[in-house]
Parts: C-alpha cells; structure tokens; sequence
C-alpha cells in the first residue's frame, strides 16, 4: 500500500511555485500509483492555530502524480469557499497530503470511530427530494473536537441540508467510513529541503526573499 510522504508534499509545494513562476514543475521523486487523494492548504500565524485555506480532492482512485499536480493547484486557487491563495501567503502556508484507504460500508450514521475514520455520508434532501452528499477526512472532527453525532450535523450542513436535522433525517443517512495517510509540512521546511536536496533555495516571483 502507498502511504502519502514528504516528496509528495515536496510535489505539491513545487507545482504552487512553479505556477506563481509560469514554469515547468520539477518531476516527482515518487512512483505512479492509483489511489483516491486530497490536497489541503492552511495558513499558520503567529503560533495561532493553523486556519484551512483550501481543501479538495477526489474519492475515486486516479493517478497520483497528476493527482497531486491537479489538486495542489485546485485547493489553493479554486476552493469556492476561499479566494485564490497568493505568492506572498507561501511563507506561512503548511500542505497535507493524504491518501485515501479501506473503504468500507457503515451499519448506521455511527457506526464509525473519531480520530480514526473519514467518513461519505450520502442522503435524500426531505425538503426537496434531492441527493445530498458530503465528506470530511478523518482528522477534521478530531481536530474540531466534534462527536460522532456533532461530525454528522456539520456534515450534513455541509452538503447543503438547511432543514432541522432529527434522528428520522440522519436514519437516511448512508454511510461509508475510510481511513487515510497523511503528511504535513511547513513552507519553511519545504525550502530546507530543496536547499538540501537541490543546491538551492526556491525563488518566487514576486515573493522577497
């Protein structure tokens, strides 16, 4: 099984800057695969929590080397909820990239484990008869410090159902749980890296050295 790693995120930070450059990325130091993945982008301040500035990615398997290099620049620039991430916010942005994995078909909209499972809920809008679905990877309700319970209303939210939510509404719910690798690394330690591994520090046009 691949498990996601530094030289992934090492692509991901490549393929933002080389588009800030309008060059070419450098080729990927990881091996082709086909797994379904997610690029997030947050933004670190003054010690302060990190704050989410981008996050998308597919359920479906794909190749990850044009994964990454689709959804590295997706995330930052094409997130509906943020605007567009710009050269200068570099300095202070961390990337995660996760894999996706076991997949599985949940009992109930509980039948799944905080801090340990991402979870797809798929369900019928009551209102309006309308397919509704959403996901949140598996680190989103440990980090919000959400319940099992809590982690659905949100989700549900976040797939568009504005109705009162009852247990008759999160019974529709269909659940499938899965699991994820991740990797996480700073801007700072993303330009060491390059530094080591390449001579050379990166340079951004438009962002000071």
């Amino acid at each position: 099984m691949v498990s996601a790693n530094r030289e992934m995120v090492v692509y991901c930070f490549d393929t933002l800057v080389a588009h800030y450059n309008d060059e070419q990325v450098p080729p990927p130091a990881f091996d082709e695969g086909q797994h379904p993945l997610f690029v997030t982008w947050k933004k670190v301040i003054n010690g302060y929590e990190p704050r989410l500035r981008g996050c998308i990615g597919t359920l479906s398997a794909r190749d990850i080397v044009n994964g990454f290099k689709d959804y590295a620049l997706t995330s930052a620039l094409r997130d509906h909820r943020f605007p567009p991430i710009q050269a200068k916010e570099l300095p202070s942005l961390q990337c995660t990239v996760s894999i996706l994995t076991n997949y599985e078909d949940a009992a109930n909209y509980l039948d799944w484990e905080v801090g340990k499972h991402g979870i797809i809920i798929e369900f019928t809008d009551p209102d309006y008869n309308t397919k509704r679905s959403a996901t949140y990877l598996p680190d989103v309700a440990s980090q919000e410090g959400w319940t099992t319970i809590e982690a659905i209303d949100s989700l549900m939210r976040k797939a568009g159902y504005r109705g009162a939510i009852t247990d008759s509404v999160r019974n529709r719910i269909r659940l499938t749980r899965y699991q994820s690798t991740l990797f996480t690394m700073h801007y700072n330690d993303y330009v060491n890296y390059v530094k080591t591994t390449r001579g050379a520090a990166p340079s951004v046009t438009g962002l000071k050295a």
